[in-house]
């Protein structure tokens, strides 16, 4: 049975318990303000101890300035979680962020993300904020998991996180 609670910063290290592999078969890129499909075929490995560092810093940071950040736990096991972004954004500093999210491989599909959303759409309504805003790696399954979960593309980019992540789809779902 799957749990979710929320994370505190000590437990940082154990973001590293995720794995965040996955074969990417299909990616997709914006061009003049469409969204393309670009075949892609290849396995996506785990993180490197590069890669670990930066999520557990950028997991850090948030927690230390205020965001928040719920787990998803099956029995001690930490199998996914996400990161609710301290800041406002957006020309009405309405929105707030969907900063990290991931569900191990083995575990994908089962409703987890959907929990996992939710909670964050929860604390973010709490907030007062009107919408999330989601910088999207540009793979098949995590937009697509967006969009199921009633995302769709923004017109309002955000200029700090696209030039954070260029080839992301940028996102908003309305809370």
């Amino acid at each position: 049975m799957i749990r979710l609670k929320e994370l505190e910063i000590n437990v940082a290290e154990r973001l590293a318990e995720i794995d965040r592999s996955e074969q990417i078969d299909l990616i997709y890129e914006i061009q003049d303000g469409q969204m393309l499909e670009v075949a892609a075929g290849h396995e996506c490995p785990n993180w490197n101890q590069h890669q670990i560092r930066e999520i557990i810093e950028r997991f850090k940071y948030e927690l230390s300035n205020g965001g928040k950040a719920f787990g998803a736990f099956d029995k001690d096991l930490l199998v996914g979680f996400a990161v609710l972004a301290h800041k406002f954004r957006g020309k009405k500093k309405d929105q707030l962020q969907l900063d990290l999210m991931y569900v191990s491989r083995t575990y994908r599909r089962q409703g987890i993300g959907t929990q996992l959303m939710e909670k964050i759409s929860q604390e973010a309504r709490k907030w007062g904020a009107g919408s999330l805003y989601i910088s999207s790696t540009e793979t098949e399954s995590a937009v697509n998991f967006y969009k199921s979960a009633g995302s769709e593309l923004t017109d309002e980019i955000d200029q700090e996180l696209f030039e954070r992540e260029p080839k992301d789809i940028h996102m908003i779902r309305i809370l």
